[in-house]
């Protein structure tokens, strides 16, 4: 293989999956001597990786990537690493004419497991997947797991949080894409009533109505950052924390690349897909809270609203474990 690669990485989407892509960019980059890499990406997320030092260039895309065909193609990559596939990034290897290594999705395996409940995924997390498709170019897993890098500009101070949180908190990200995955708000009062510590609330302005009914329910306790932070700012907010209360979502995976405690919380989804926290360095810091009903998985995404109109996998939550869940991991 010749030296002084120059490495196309594609993942379009979203927060969480591109944070679990950050093990290939740095094992590239650290493993490859000369390697020059870029990374393109939807312009909605460039906040997250414009920091990382393991990325040369940083394409962001629109919803069309046809703008950036030709430039893309003036760049003469050696190679395509897809962790994405799908048919855009088919189009892409198709028009680019390069070799190019993909990540296999096991869409087939997962619908099995959706559908008929039939768990033929490997016991392996989708870092080590993700990790596999560079295999060829002799890239091999640090096993030092997931990066995270903060600009400057969005780093908040410890001295910005209210007076009751500067001696500690615990974050919780209750909110995700998907309602199916969320924390409803009577397990995420019973789970703030449960905590003996601070709490602040994060997540997007989707959130902060029902942040507000908790902040309220709370006033003390509570800070109710929802809304108020880009990804970054949240992400410093997670860096702070004693510990990370969060669904199956992205400020799970930055709480994974701060090496914090976790206590995931899981809903219509589950660990069996390989996207739990990645957490190779302090693995016993992990903590899972998921109930077993045979609906279990109902989507590999989620839903707005649960098909079956129970909602169980959040519901039947016993949010007062949460606080010995805390002390066994911390």
């Amino acid at each position: 293989m010749k030296a002084n690669l120059k490495i196309l990485v594609v993942r379009f989407s979203s927060i969480g999956d591109i944070v679990l892509t950050t093990p290939v960019l740095r094992c590239v980059k650290q493993q490859l001597p000369g390697v020059t890499l870029h990374y393109l990406t939807r312009r909605r997320f460039a906040d997250v990786l414009k920091a990382n030092p393991h990325i040369d260039k940083l394409w962001l895309m629109d919803e069309s990537i046809d703008e950036l065909l030709e430039p893309l193609r003036d760049e003469s990559f050696d190679y395509i690493v897809d962790l994405h596939s799908n048919f855009r990034t088919l189009m892409l290897k198709l028009f680019l004419e390069i070799p190019s290594f993909t990540f296999n999705k096991l869409n087939l395996r997962k619908w099995l497991l959706v559908n008929f409940k039939v768990n033929a995924l490997p016991r392996k997390h989708v870092v080590e997947r993700y990790l596999q498709t560079v295999k060829p170019l002799g890239v091999k897993n640090d096993h030092q797991g997931l990066d995270y890098f903060i600009p400057r500009d969005d780093e908040i101070g410890i001295d910005q949080l209210p007076l009751t949180h500067l001696h500690g908190f615990v974050a919780v990200a209750f909110g995700a894409a998907h309602a199916t995955k969320s924390i409803p708000y009577e397990k995420l009062k019973e789970l703030c009533s449960a905590l003996p510590v601070p709490v602040i609330l994060l997540g997007g302005k989707a959130e902060r109505e029902l942040a507000n009914r908790i902040e309220a329910d709370f006033p003390v306790k509570i800070y109710n950052a929802c809304g108020l932070l880009n990804i970054n700012q949240s992400a410093s907010i997670v860096s702070k924390a004693k510990a990370v209360i969060a669904t199956d979502t992205g400020l799970m995976h930055i709480a994974a690349a701060f090496r914090k405690p976790i206590v995931s919380v899981w809903g219509n989804t589950v660990p069996a897909f390989g996207m739990h926290p990645y957490l190779p360095t302090n693995p016993n810091r992990n903590a899972v809270m998921e109930v077993n009903l045979k609906c279990r998985p109902c989507s590999k995404i989620g839903y707005a609203k649960c098909p079956r109109g129970h909602f169980k996998c959040m519901l039947e939550h016993d949010m007062s474990r949460v606080p010995a869940m805390l002390n066994e991991i911390v």
